[in-house]
């Protein structure tokens, strides 16, 4: 069984103006379809073949490139897309009471995401990440890797991630990311975020 490059559940250009419609197509359409190629030739004939790509990622060999460029590609880039909707649902429940708990206000958790987004130098993702039990962090991991990988970042179960690649906004926004990543903000659907939190902490 191969992986699938996931089909979006909103059109390209819905997220404008936050996101572009031609960013968007190119990135799901030539990006993410690439990894997707990329990690099922990679794991084509072998014992990886026909596992979750979580139980892939959780118990990779980290010095497989392969696996561990073209597995985190296509796993980042699923979470990037379903996270986020032209009509997002604000935050509340239990995960507003998760991110007031362990961040003290969301103003503070927006902080040290967007911080976290800024800061990785070069390519990367920034990501918010529960433990066992609903502690949150905020951690970001350099290129395709991510939480769900060994001796990485977090080291818990990512809910939210941000693409901070040059790919994901140097169309629309060239140098500023920092302007990128206040944007995403407004596409974020808080209740997709709760649903992977219920389902991890």
């Amino acid at each position: 069984m191969s992986f699938e490059l996931p089909q979006l559940s909103y059109s390209y250009d819905s997220l404008e103006p936050h996101i572009d419609a031609r960013t968007m197509e190119i990135h799901h359409t030539k990006h993410h379809a690439g990894y997707t190629a990329k990690l099922n030739a990679a794991i084509a004939g072998t014992p990886l073949e026909g596992q979750s790509i979580e139980d892939i990622l959780q118990n990779l060999d980290m010095s497989n490139g392969a696996v561990r460029n073209n597995g985190g590609g296509f796993y980042n880039h699923c979470l990037f897309w379903n996270v986020m909707s032209p009509n997002p649902t604000a935050l509340s429940g239990e995960l507003a009471e998760a991110i007031h708990n362990s961040f003290n206000s969301f103003d503070e958790f927006k902080t040290a995401f967007s911080a976290a987004a800024a800061t990785q130098f070069g390519s990367g993702w920034a990501w918010l990440c529960v433990h066992k039990g609903g502690r949150l962090e905020v951690c970001s991991t350099a290129n395709q890797d991510n939480p769900l990988m060994p001796g990485v970042a977090c080291d818990g179960t990512p809910i939210l991630g941000l693409d901070v690649w040059e790919h994901a906004y140097y169309l629309n926004y060239q140098n500023r990311r920092p302007d990128y990543i206040d944007a995403f903000f407004n596409v974020i659907d808080w209740g997709i975020v709760a649903k992977h939190f219920e389902a991890a902490k």
